[in-house]
Parts: structure tokens; C-alpha cells; sequence
């Protein structure tokens, strides 16, 4: 006999091994509605400060310019005596002067004044009236001699003092017309208080 007893190491039975026993896994924990709406908040938050970097870093365009000041984008320059109307008052006189809008936004005149007192005057068109850049406007202006004896007898630098209004600002501007408009204001204030 040899010295084997038949008796081996003891082995395992059917269904009894490690890679036969079925794992069992342990279900999570419920989440509470409570958690669930931290998370979510949390994720917002992200989303909105990750959002919220790029706007701030993004190049923006620039904002466009501003409109001129009505007083920088008109211009008045006087064109000449005027036939004055047979239903205008007794000593009054007429000449006309252009209006140019050199750029920007249309420029409304509401008001046309003059510094003389004595003097009034009228416009045609009517003020308020609106030009537009690239259209200039032949405005006739109707002097009326109210009292000889406040106008000036030789009229050295007239000005017409206008508003202007555009989508920037409204402006009183004063006009110098030049020595032409000066020679025929002086002469027509002589002509029409000739006869007081």
C-alpha cells in the first residue's frame, strides 16, 4: 500500500464556490428632493457665471458716435435783395440767405431773430421748419422798420441770431452774413426811414 489515503483536500461543493454566489449590491440611498434641488441650483450657478465670463470678456463694438451740435453742421450765407410783397407793411424790405446742412442729422429752425431794435422781421418758410443735409433751403427774410430812430444808421457787422435744433442739442447760433449783406441792410434801413 502506498502511502496515499485516498483523502484529498477537501473541495467545495456544487453551488458552494466564491464565483458561484450571486453578489448581492446594496441599493443607493433615496435622494431627497431637498439634495436634488442643491444640485440643481449648483449647476445653474455654474451655467450662469461660466455665461456670465463670456459676455464680459467678449469684444464689443463700439458704441456709434454721436451726433455733431446743430452749430457745427450749418451753415448761412446771404444770396441778395429781394423783391418785397405789394401786401407787406409800409417800410420793409426783403433779401434771402441759404441754409446748408453740411452733415449729420437734419437741423429744424424753430426762431430767426436780429439784434436791432426798431426792426422786426418775418421768414419764409415759416419757422419751424427742418433741413436736411445735402438740401439747402433758400429762406427770404422780411425786414420791418418799426422805429426809425432805434436802427442803426450804418449797419457794421449784422447778425441773424438763429435756433437750431437736431437730435443732439438745440443751440442760439449768431450768423455774420459778410460785408454784401451789411452794405444792403444799411442801405435799405436809409431807403425805407428816408421820408421820418
Amino acid at each position: 500500500m502506498s502511502g496515499t489515503s485516498g483523502i484529498g483536500p477537501v473541495e467545495a461543493g456544487e453551488g458552494t464556490s466564491a464565483w458561484d454566489v450571486p453578489e448581492t449590491v446594496a441599493p443607493a440611498p433615496p435622494r431627497s428632493a431637498r439634495h436634488r434641488a442643491a444640485v440643481a441650483l449648483a449647476a445653474s450657478a455654474a451655467l450662469l457665471a461660466g455665461g456670465g465670463y463670456l459676455v464680459a470678456t467678449r469684444p464689443h463694438s463700439p458704441p456709434p458716435p454721436e451726433a455733431p451740435y446743430p452749430a457745427q453742421t450749418v451753415a448761412f450765407a446771404f444770396l441778395g435783395g429781394r423783391a418785397t410783397s405789394p401786401w407787406a407793411e409800409p417800410r420793409s424790405f426783403s433779401f434771402a440767405v441759404r441754409m446748408t446742412v453740411m452733415d449729420g442729422p437734419p437741423v429744424t429752425v424753430p426762431r430767426m431773430t436780429q439784434p436791432y431794435a426798431g426792426l422786426a422781421l418775418t421768414v419764409s418758410p415759416r419757422a419751424p421748419f427742418r433741413t436736411k443735409s445735402g438740401s439747402p433751403r433758400e429762406i427770404t427774410i422780411t425786414m420791418h422798420v418799426t422805429d426809425c430812430g432805434a436802427v442803426p444808421k450804418d449797419a457794421g457787422l449784422p447778425f441773424l441770431d438763429v435756433t437750431l435744433r437736431n437730435t443732439r442739442a438745440i443751440q442760439v447760433q449768431s450768423f455774420i452774413l459778410g460785408s454784401r449783406y451789411a452794405q444792403h441792410l444799411s442801405h435799405a434801413l436809409k431807403v425805407a426811414c428816408s421820408n421820418s
